[in-house]
């Protein structure tokens, strides 16, 4: 594989965090994630890590967690709820997976709700628990007096679903929403399963020509193909499975270097990558600004400013969701965010369904932020660009490799117009090794089901006996601009404390990382199956949703891990195969009816969301979710003096 020069370098990042510790207490993934970032950020562990030396006089049923993060002005906690605002008795990942929408999308190819094989949303919550502290010493260091966060698992879930939330609830909505299962990956003759990527018909035509699939099959193929990333679908003619399984590996690969299209392996067997340990890799590189010019100092917080980074300013330019999100991540947290589109504005703007003009999916990423409409690619839009920046704090792009300095604004670009600038990579396959071993060694496209297929995550997120398969829910892209967000927050905090400028560099693969190796460290046996030091889940015969009268409800941990006494408190006759008396008892009543029979005994379940119109219109959910023509997921964060 050819590797950038903007790809991270192992090991190769600076340590913002020196002189801060960081502890935690409770043992779900999103406390060991939140924890393990801030160190890898180069914190102490603090002397009372999984001990929380200011316990509450009552204990909170809802806790997934407190971090614990000391500055040399004092400490700053984060409480991790489970539900957090929804009035929802929630206490597990299977169950937030379940009520806010992530089985629902995730099974949509399947059509049927499915679970993650990995614990997403507490990973996801983890690293918000980091933005959190982050943002709140930045705070502290510009003159404010933030001292605690909270945040959840299930507003994380939901920031998750947010476009998928959005497109369902837009008033100019009138797709329907197909659940036909089928799509990538393709297996071939000799067994080797695979996933493609193009963005232009052209080499997806030439690509199944070669495999001697028929021009109609292409046609009917292409679109669902192109926009599996928006619905979580991709039911394509099953012409071109035989056309792929027709063909031994290396014939098709060499069908897709002939085309132009990119394509990998789906690892999930003795090609697994080696598991990191819990603690994992640093998802970012962060390089100090050469040679270190401190710049102005840190803006202070504006009178009367309400959210952490008011008063800084951010610059982006990118596309699609990684880039756009890490930018809506530092604007929910207060920054003002200018966004740099071509002329005539993004194209994926218009893609239905909208509010007014607007696409729904767009606007869950990019609301808020101030549009200039700059053509990059000319020297006078890069003039622009470069005097934007002079008065920005943080510049951020998600461009191809090699992009960056062929426009004359890399790092050391901007950094030359704007000493102190914190300037931010989002990319694709960062330090991944390997990826490009089908394609002669050419880097393929740095996309979201890509590097879930090569980074052995497709392989995570389904249990053993199953083949391993990516998601269609863009798992990778929304995490992946969290993380460059994070990376973006420490360099921040590195300013305030009198640093200079720096470069962040994060990808999907290393937001991949982040995945492995939260299931690698088991999470206190929470999620919704993995266990500690499995390779790929073991499920038993209750961990996938329990069909019902009227929908799907899954089982907590607990209950799944006692079917004698489940179908005991269920009222079910003792003998026999306890698992299938309960699934089948569960077929003839409703969802909502038995999870109310199961609350309060120890065995919850959880009614499952299969309509996200539905969950928006749920006044359970009304205090994390705003409505403006389509739903959308508030900060979830809240911060307290």
């Amino acid at each position: 594989m050819t590797l950038s020069s903007e790809s991270i370098a192992a090991g190769d990042t600076a340590a913002p965090l020196a002189e801060f510790t960081a502890g935690r207490s409770g043992d779900s993934v999103a406390a060991r994630v939140a924890e393990g970032h801030l160190r890898l950020l180069g914190a102490d562990r603090a002397p009372s890590s999984g001990d929380d030396p200011q316990p509450e006089a009552e204990p909170r049923p809802d806790s997934a967690g407190r971090l614990l993060f000391d500055t040399p002005d004092g400490r700053i906690t984060c409480d991790i709820g489970w539900a957090g605002p929804l009035a929802l008795p929630l206490g597990d990942e299977a169950g937030v997976q379940a009520a806010c929408g992530i089985m629902h999308v995730h099974g949509r190819s399947a059509g049927r709700p499915r679970p993650l094989g990995v614990d997403y949303a507490g990973a996801v919550s983890g690293v918000l628990a980091v933005h959190g502290v982050l943002a709140a010493a930045i705070a502290r260091m510009r003159g404010g007096a933030t001292t605690g966060v909270r945040t959840s698992v299930a507003q994380a879930a939901l920031l998750s679903v947010g476009q998928y939330l959005a497109a369902a609830t837009a008033s100019g909505d009138s797709t329907p929403h197909p659940r036909i299962p089928g799509g990538p990956p393709f297996t071939s003759a000799d067994g080797v399963r695979f996933e493609i990527e193009a963005f232009d018909p052209e080499p997806w035509q030439r690509f199944w020509s070669l495999l001697g699939a028929d021009r109609t099959t292409l046609a009917d193929g292409w679109r669902p193909f192109l926009h599996r990333y928006a619905t979580a679908v991709c039911p394509l003619p099953p012409e071109l499975h035989s056309a792929a399984a027709a063909h031994v590996f290396h014939e098709i690969a060499g069908a897709a270097q002939a085309a132009g299209i990119s394509l990998v392996r789906v690892r999930g067997g003795a090609d697994m990558p080696a598991p990191g340990g819990p603690g994992g890799v640093a998802p970012w590189r962060l390089t100090p600004e050469t040679p270190a010019q401190p710049g102005d100092p840190p803006r202070p917080r504006p009178a009367g400013a309400a959210l952490p980074l008011e008063g800084l300013v951010v610059v982006e330019s990118t596309r699609r969701v990684q880039g756009p999100l890490a930018g809506h991540v530092l604007r929910l947290l207060g920054a003002e965010v200018v966004r740099v589109e071509p002329p005539g504005g993004d194209p994926l703007r218009w893609m239905p369904p909208t509010v007014g003009t607007c696409s729904a999916r767009f606007l869950a990423l990019n609301r808020g932020k101030r549009v200039v409409e700059i053509d990059i690619k000319s020297a006078a839009g890069q003039h622009e660009v470069r005097e934007l920046v002079a008065g920005a704090d943080v510049f951020v792009h998600n461009w191809a490799p090699g992009k960056a300095a062929s426009f004359g604004l890399d790092a050391a670009d901007l950094q030359a117009v704007r000493p102190g600038l914190v300037y931010a990579h989002a990319g694709g396959w960062g330090r991944a090794v390997g990826a490009g071993s089908a394609m002669g060694g050419v880097e393929p496209l740095g996309t979201d089901f890509l590097v879930q297929a090569h980074s052995g995550l497709g392989a995570l997120l389904r249990p053993r006996g199953e083949p391993p398969a990516p998601s269609l829910m863009t798992l990778t892209d929304v995490l992946g601009g969290l993380v460059s967000a994070e990376g973006v927050l420490a360099a921040l905090l590195a300013r305030c404390r009198g640093d200079g400028g720096a470069r962040v560099d994060s990808s999907l693969h290393s937001a991949a990382e982040v995945l492995t190796a939260s299931a690698v460290s088991g999470g206190g046996g929470k999620g919704p199956g993995q266990r500690l030091g499995a390779r790929r889940p073991l499920w038993g015969p209750l961990h996938e949703p329990l069909p019902t009268r009227d929908g799907h409800l899954v089982l907590s941990s607990c209950a799944r891990s006692a079917p004698e006494r489940l179908a005991g408190v269920l009222g079910l006759a003792p003998g026999g195969d306890p698992g299938a008396a309960v699934a089948a008892h569960c077929r003839d009543r409703g969802a909502a009816e038995l999870a109310g029979r199961l609350r309060g005994t120890g065995l919850d379940a959880v009614p499952v969301c299969t309509d996200l119109a539905a969950l928006a219109a749920d006044p359970r959910f009304a205090g994390v979710l705003e409505t403006e023509g389509a739903a959308f997921v508030r900060s979830p964060w809240e911060f307290a003096p």
